[in-house]
């Protein structure tokens, strides 16, 4: 059963450039923003040495949400990424809520990692400290960014690529560096965390391990998509989950309990054990991260109101491409508009917080869907990748996004019912004009 292209112009129109180093490279992007700079900290004060281990058993249950990805990315190749996947799963009222869920939690990440930047830049630059010349900085960031994403989707990986390069080699200096630089004392655990603090802790890391959904949005501009997808996913979860653990193991090493005090722990930890230079190139190196989280982002989540706009939801200015580059310039002219808004105005805690909740029900949402296109043996051309032991990897998928979720508070649950709530009104406002019609 071949998956439904909604038989739109506006998605055949565009052009199939992403390919599986380039898609992979967008993960990676996505995934190493201002997280891996901040987490060390975290992770040192809540779990202390035991912390590396954590970051294993979240890839190894991140690692299942990915293989549920895989073949449904595999199957549906429209652009909209987990939003198309559960749509064509589950219908279309189930695929809109995920599809907001989606678009809610990549806005407020944008605008998370974007006030992060501009603290970053500030401490390195002392005149951009200000919150008018922060925001003026800002504001160029993005033009940049949409302008080189608006000028065609090739020329926005090929950014991208080589942003995640320069980014990644600061990281590794330090992770193999450090590695000689590490105390045994340091790293040794004395009291394990309990199942509680590990629940609470594995959301925190989840999101950490997030992105994967955001680089998967633009499917309608991925080359051989039943091949494509699943190799970059493995190829990027691979990379980032031993950057993360690595880099973990290697801060605890060389800071011991100074790590949970860490304004910038990465930072720190590179001046410990290599000295003056290191600390400033890992400084740069997190600013740099974090203009690539910019970039990446910038090509993915614009797409997300493109597909809106494809489906009816949203005004079809938004799905129009540009007569020449074929990149649907008003919805990456409105996203970064409202990123900008939103950065500029709010705190990091504030931006960060509203996507915990948000990623854990999307990625269940697709661990269901996963099943569905499976029986109804969707394809979007080629063969699909197929699960192995498919009732085992989903039904594990789910059990560990529902441990993880006994640790949301009401508040939270309550940020999402009202969330979904206001999703729901829009549907219902798009179907009631259809029914019109």
């Amino acid at each position: 059963m071949p998956a439904p292209t909604h038989g739109s112009s506006p998605e055949t129109s565009l052009r199939r450039s992403i390919g599986t180093l380039a898609l992979a490279a967008g993960i990676v992007n996505v995934t190493l923003g201002a997280g891996i700079y901040r987490l060390p900290a975290n992770m040192a004060a809540t779990l202390g040495p035991t912390a590396p281990i954590a970051y294993l058993l979240c890839a190894l249950a991140m690692s299942l949400i990915v293989l549920c990805m895989a073949e449904a990315g595999s199957r549906v190749t429209l652009t909209g990424g987990p939003y198309a996947y559960v749509e064509v799963g589950l219908g279309p009222y189930v695929g809109f809520l995920a599809g907001f869920l989606l678009w809610m939690l990549l806005t407020f990440a944008m605008a998370a990692v974007a006030t992060v930047l501009m603290a970053n830049l500030g401490a390195l630059v002392p005149p951009l400290a200000s919150r008018r010349a922060s925001a003026v900085v800002l504001v160029v960031i993005y033009a940049i960014f949409g302008l080189v994403n608006s000028l065609g989707v090739d020329r926005g990986t090929r950014v991208n690529n080589a942003i995640t390069v320069v980014k990644v080699l600061p990281l590794l200096v330090l992770l193999v560096g450090g590695l000689f630089a590490i105390r045994p004392e340091n790293v040794t655990a004395i009291n394990p965390p309990d199942l509680p603090t590990l629940a609470r802790s594995s959301i925190l890391l989840i999101f950490a391990f997030a992105g994967i959904e955001a680089a998967l949005v633009p499917g309608g501009e991925v080359k051989e998509p039943a091949r494509t997808v699943p190799r970059a996913l493995f190829i990027a979860m691979a990379l980032i989950t031993v950057l993360y653990a690595g880099l973990q193991l290697v801060a605890q090493g060389v800071l011991g309990s100074a790590l949970a005090m860490s304004p910038a722990p990465l930072a720190d930890a590179a001046g410990a054990a290599l000295g003056a230079w290191a600390r400033t190139l890992l400084l740069a190196g997190a600013i740099i991260s974090m203009l690539g989280h910019a970039g990446a982002m910038i090509l993915a989540t614009p797409r997300t109101l493109f597909a809106f706009a494809r489906d009816g939801f949203l005004p079809a200015t938004l799905a129009r491409l540009h007569p020449v580059y074929r990149t649907p310039i008003a919805a990456i002219v409105l996203q970064c508009a409202l990123v900008l808004a939103l950065a500029i105005s709010n705190s990091f805690e504030r931006l960060a917080i509203i996507a915990n909740l948000s990623t854990l029900v999307l990625y269940g949402t697709c661990c269901v869907a996963t099943w569905q296109l499976r029986r109804r043996d969707v394809q979007g051309g080629g063969t699909p990748f197929r699960l192995p032991a498919p009732a085992v990897v989903i039904v594990l998928a789910c059990l560990v996004i529902g441990w993880m979720l006994t640790s949301v508070t009401l508040a939270e649950w309550t940020a999402l019912g009202m969330g979904l709530a206001a999703a729901s009104v829009i549907f219902a406002i798009r179907q009631f004009r259809y029914s019109a019609r």
